[in-house]
């Protein structure tokens, strides 16, 4: 498996579990990129979603994917703290320039205090029937919720404190050198 370079602008790609695309990012700078974690940033990056429609995301992202976990973080960073929303989704894999997961409906949205909501939990029972979804993912799933939640309450990966800080740093590094080569 390739891994993505540093400082190289990929895509990300969610798709859902029939196969079919859900939503492209269309630029994310890898801060990081190692076989089992990557690390991008985005800022006023277009998405396009699965029926056409586009929109720009708002405020500058930390997004953290892993290839063994089974959700990805979004790191928003808006002036009153950082919002964090978490897609319980497949482990990424990167192809062709492109890191892609599968996006299994659930979410959580983390507020800069730590405390969180479980979102759409009436979309994954229905996605969960409609494309039949095995009891195994069912059950990855839950034990992964159980191993984010306890992520958050121990403040570890994403939720640590330094991180933001670390990777918005190297964000800010990289966007000065794509600055100076235009």
């Amino acid at each position: 498996m390739t891994i993505p370079k540093e400082g190289e602008t990929i895509q990300v790609h969610s798709y859902k579990h029939d196969g079919n695309i859900h939503r492209v990012w269309q630029e994310t700078t890898v801060l990081k990129g190692t076989r089992n974690i990557v690390i991008g940033a985005n800022e006023r990056t277009l998405v396009t979603e699965a029926d056409g429609r586009t929109w720009l995301t708002r405020e500058p992202s930390i997004c953290y994917f892993h290839a063994e976990h089974w959700f990805n973080i979004i790191c928003m960073l808006r002036e009153d703290g950082v919002y964090y929303y978490v897609n319980m989704s497949s482990p990424f894999v990167y192809d062709h320039h492109s890191l892609k997961y599968i996006d299994y409906d659930l979410d959580v949205k983390v507020f800069p205090d730590m405390t969180y909501l479980i979102l759409d939990e009436d979309e994954y029972a229905e996605h969960k029937k409609k494309m039949n979804y095995p009891e195994v993912i069912d059950q990855i799933l839950k034990r992964n919720l159980d191993k984010l939640l306890m992520w958050i309450k121990q403040r570890k990966g994403p939720f640590a404190p330094d991180f933001i800080e670390v990777w918005t740093s190297r964000y800010r590094f990289y966007k000065q050198v794509k600055k100076s080569e235009e």
